[in-house]
């Protein structure tokens, strides 16, 4: 009885749904705008948790990862980091060669069956995009790490600071202006990828969607729009992310600034401009 008065609604619905494209957008939207927008904001709330958390994960991996060890160190310390690195290690190739869907469907349904560990469907969405990011940030993190130049390390040593020291005050602040781009670039991937956490049941904008289009058989016109939302999440992430990086920059003249009076000199530093030498050229 109530699967034909859900078919007789259904039949009346479509009767009085326009035959045009842009009207049956139209029409969507005007019926379902809020179903939408909900499962955008879902999709935004999945995306940036998992890819804040991923960031702090990655970023005590990535440091750990290039902590120094050489011979004259004690066993026990080259004995234990061994083994951490090889744990790391086996994490970050773990996550990053297999499918976040496939890591939804084994940590979700894997922790109960396992451990029995009953997770909620939010907490299972933020920790599988947490650790799957972080593996991705982790050799993000290593490499801008790595990239910085040596001798900034050994001045800071050779000042008495130690590696935690010299990491957090003079490597990483550094090496996080060259992997904003990176973290801007996973912050959008997790927008995209979010869709993957329907099959667990997170009702995120894939799945909204997918409810919509099988409601009056209409996926061409449903996902059009679908399309068109994640344009404008990414599209708008990725351009406050680049006010960020032009903010990290600083200006391109600067005072110099010393405390020796005998050695302080007037007048700005300027950078050249690239596109003022490209014209003299």
């Amino acid at each position: 009885m109530l699967c034909t008065i859900i078919n007789n609604i259904t039949r009346r619905d479509c009767e009085h749904m326009p035959q045009d494209f842009f009207g049956r957008i139209i029409y969507l939207l005007s019926r379902y705008g809020m179903s939408f927008f909900n499962g955008a904001l879902q999709t935004m709330n999945i995306a940036l948790v998992g890819t804040i958390f991923g960031c702090i994960i990655g970023f005590a991996v990535g440091v750990v990862q290039t902590i120094p060890v050489s011979k004259n160190d004690s066993l026990v310390k080259r004995i234990l980091y061994s083994i951490v690195s090889f744990l790391l290690n086996a994490y970050v190739e773990i996550f990053r060669g297999t499918p976040m869907m496939v890591q939804a469907m084994f940590i979700y349904y894997g922790s109960s069956a396992l451990f029995n560990i009953n997770m909620s469907m939010m907490f299972a969405a933020y920790f599988i995009v947490s650790i799957n990011t972080g593996a991705y940030m982790a050799e993000t993190v290593r490499g801008g790490v790595l990239s910085i130049d040596p001798g900034q390390e050994e001045g800071a040593k050779a000042i008495g600071m130690t590696h935690v020291q010299t990491m957090i005050y003079v490597i990483l602040p550094q090496a996080l202006r060259n992997i904003m781009p990176q973290i801007g670039n996973n912050l959008i991937i997790n927008i995209k990828d979010t869709c993957v956490l329907s099959i667990i049941g997170i009702v995120e904008l894939f799945f909204a969607s997918k409810g919509v289009a099988g409601t009056y058989y209409t996926y061409f016109e449903a996902f059009t729009i679908t399309m068109v939302i994640y344009f404008i999440l990414t599209f708008t992430c990725s351009r406050i992310l680049r006010v960020f990086e032009n903010r990290m920059d600083g200006p391109d003249s600067y005072d110099l600034a010393t405390t020796d009076t005998l050695a302080y000199t007037s007048g700005m530093v300027r950078f050249p401009d690239p596109k003022n030498n490209k014209e003299d050229k």
